[in-house]
């Protein structure tokens, strides 16, 4: 039976034998299996077979260090031992999954083993074992403001303590739909890695402005200074964006099920959730009944969504339907041509008495796109959407979706216009070419960062 807990047990080091074993047994059936997740060759089953009695004895070690979570590794045992029994064929830790809710306890410091065959975003996009040691993030100003107006029972922010290879990778996420199951359950919980958003957030910036001879103001100066601030800031503002998924005036259906559309439209509503936790830190920070840490912070989120989205998103990955970059691109553009951001003398500067009402102002005009869209039809709603991006991001010369409806296939299938979208439908400008190569070898240096290495 899972037991409740108030205040963090016995601690689990990235030294313990059983951990290290455990890891150990879960990178050797990393190599035995295939995309998804079986050990296909008949060949390697006794090796396999091994490394599985290896991980379960090494899992009932781990247990009474981690309580709070015996159901589920009694759970996840039994099914490492069902999926040797079938033969290692394609895993399904369905029951496992079921037993693991993290959202249940949320306690600052409370630590959980996770082992899963799954994917990692941004990692692995093969289904194979991977392994997880983590502690729960959970500041009192947190868990006051989730209590209170910004209410998100799903939200579980997170530290890295170890991690197998898929985690060495920019994936600062562990979604129980990257598990492989039977059959889709309703997902209960969402875990994001504060520390290494934090981390990563605080290396970029750090170059950026330095690259760019920006002066920070004292708050963002803080946030590189402390890697611990900067976790908690960052929890406050994923608290905000996870919860804004579900609320406001949305489109019918927005992005709840798998559909395709122009990757722009994910531009925009991410960009609007980072909106929304701007504005709403604006509020709490000018909010005399919010207890002083919140207001702390509030101010702090509103130095990192903007950083982290002009410096670190716009030009993070690819140019290929990269909708993270295009957000980042489009907020620095619009703080530009509204005349808050200037690049002067080959120095960036901000007018930050101003920057607020710039940035609430585009977060209104993508609520205002989203009100209107359930009195239009989709393909109208596209070509809205479009409309507010060109109207401050420049097109790819090549774009067909530049040249307006006349030009696109409006009388056939949605899937029409999404197949004339570019991959790169707005490419960098002149600055961001120039910054993306000097940053490079500093986004790239951030692959596996956590938050220890940047103490």
């Amino acid at each position: 039976m899972t037991v409740t807990i108030t205040s963090a047990p016995t601690r689990i080091s990235a030294e313990n034998p059983a951990w290290i074993r455990l890891m150990t047994a879960a990178q050797a059936l990393q190599a035995l299996q295939v995309q998804d997740g079986s050990v296909a060759d008949p060949g390697h089953h006794a090796a396999a077979q091994v490394h599985v009695s290896a991980l379960t004895d090494s899992l009932a070690r781990l247990a009474p260090l981690v309580p709070h979570d015996t159901d589920y590794l009694e759970a996840v045992a039994a099914d490492f031992h069902t999926w040797a029994r079938a033969g290692f064929g394609v895993p399904d830790f369905l029951d496992s999954l079921l037993a693991f809710q993290p959202q249940r306890q949320r306690v600052d410091g409370l630590q959980h083993v996770v082992i899963f065959p799954m994917y990692t975003q941004n990692g692995s996009s093969s289904r194979l074992v991977e392994a997880v040691l983590i502690e729960v993030i959970w500041p009192d100003f947190v868990a006051e403001l989730e209590a209170g107006d910004y209410s998100n029972k799903l939200f579980v922010p997170v530290r890295f303590l170890d991690f197998t290879a898929g985690y060495n990778t920019n994936s600062a996420v562990l979604f129980p739909e990257t598990v492989a199951v039977r059959h889709t359950p309703a997902f209960t919980w969402g875990a994001i890695f504060a520390d290494r958003e934090a981390a990563r957030f605080r290396r970029v910036v750090r170059a950026a402005a330095e690259t760019t001879s920006l002066e920070l103001p004292p708050g963002a100066a803080e946030l590189l200074a402390d890697q611990k601030l900067t976790e908690a800031t960052f929890v406050m503002w994923d608290l905000i964006h996870d919860r804004t998924h579900m609320r406001g005036d949305l489109p019918f259906d927005p992005f709840m099920i798998k559909q395709r559309m122009p990757y722009f439209l994910y531009s925009l509503e991410e960009l609007r959730c980072d909106l929304t936790a701007f504005r709403e830190s604006v509020r709490i920070e000018h909010d005399e009944g919010a207890g002083p840490e919140a207001r702390r912070h509030a101010k702090l989120v509103q130095y990192a969504i903007i950083f982290d989205r002009i410096f670190r998103f716009a030009i993070t990955g690819s140019r290929v339907r990269n909708y993270d970059g295009l957000g980042g691109q489009l907020l620095f553009a619009w703080l530009h041509q509204h005349r808050v951001l200037h690049w002067t003398d080959s120095r960036l500067s901000i007018d930050w008495d101003q920057v607020a009402d710039a940035v609430i102002a585009l977060g209104a005009s993508i609520d205002e796109l989203y009100w209107r869209s359930i009195d239009r039809p989709k393909m109208a709603h596209w070509l809205a959407a479009y409309d507010l991006i060109s109207a401050t991001l420049t097109p790819n010369p090549a774009s067909v979706w530049a040249k307006g409806p006349d030009a696109l296939p409006v009388s056939g299938p949605p899937r029409g216009l999404t197949d004339q979208v570019l991959d790169d439908e707005f490419p960098l400008s002149m600055f961001y070419e120039a910054l993306e190569k000097k940053m490079r070898p500093v986004i790239e240096s951030t692959a596996g960062i956590t938050g220890t290495s940047e103490l």
